[in-house]
């Protein structure tokens, strides 16, 4: 297993607790000025969306797979929205680790059998390329200011997910998030209607104060 699922075996609450320190409090941020809208809705997690293939998986493992998806998500943005500390993805995925522990360990717990039965005594490594490879499907370069917003909004929502419930939130979610990772221009500047100024009407010009030459040519002008 790589380091960071080492920890996440010594302890649900050190596992994958993001190295920075906790953002200020800060109001909710607005990184586009229109908000960006992306596909949404349940999605379950044998769905190849969701993220790498997962052959003959239970519905638990499935579930498993979602959830732990949903959590390395989150953490990415963490390490790659620093950026924007009014986002509070730090903050709020460490705080996510700690709110959501039990079902965080479950689904742990869920993966490590999966591959130790599915790939026997070279489960440990399947498991550590499994979230290599998780982790590096969130890398983003042209979508990444669109991927830290929505991550930033649902770590916020996933806060305010009572606990045992975070399976579900996965399933309602999660499909933003990865349609997140797709480029979407900010729609203020490419949709909103054009202004239109009304021309400025100009009274005509007073000659009577200037020299006799400059007033003739003054009044040609008018």
């Amino acid at each position: 297993m790589s380091g960071s699922e080492k920890t996440w075996a010594r302890g649900p609450l050190a596992a994958l607790a993001v190295l920075a320190s906790a953002a200020p409090a800060a109001a909710d941020a607005q990184i586009y000025i229109s908000e960006l809208r992306y596909p949404s809705g349940p999605i379950e997690g044998s769905d190849p969306l969701v993220g790498l293939p997962m052959p003959r998986a239970t519905a638990p493992e499935y579930r498993a797979h979602l959830l732990w998806n949903l959590r390395a998500g989150l953490n990415v943005a963490a390490l790659s929205c620093q950026f924007s500390p009014y986002l509070r993805t730090v903050a709020n995925y460490n705080a996510i680790l700690a709110h959501h522990s039990r079902e965080l360990a479950s689904a742990y717990t869920v993966l490590e059998g999966y591959f130790r039965r599915i790939n026997g005594r070279n489960g440990p490594r399947s498991f550590d390329q499994y979230s290599t490879n998780t982790y590096n499907g969130f890398s983003t370069m042209e979508a990444q200011f669109g991927f830290c917003q929505t991550a930033a909004r649902l770590g916020k929502e996933a806060l305010a997910t009572p606990k045992g419930q975070f399976g579900q939130f996965a399933a309602q979610r999660f499909r933003e998030l990865r349609a997140s990772l797709t480029p979407v221009p900010d729609g203020y500047g490419f949709n909103r209607a054009p202004i239109v100024l009304t021309p400025i009407a100009l009274g005509p010009r007073d000659c009577s104060g200037l020299p006799r030459d400059q007033r003739r040519a003054c009044e040609g002008q008018r």
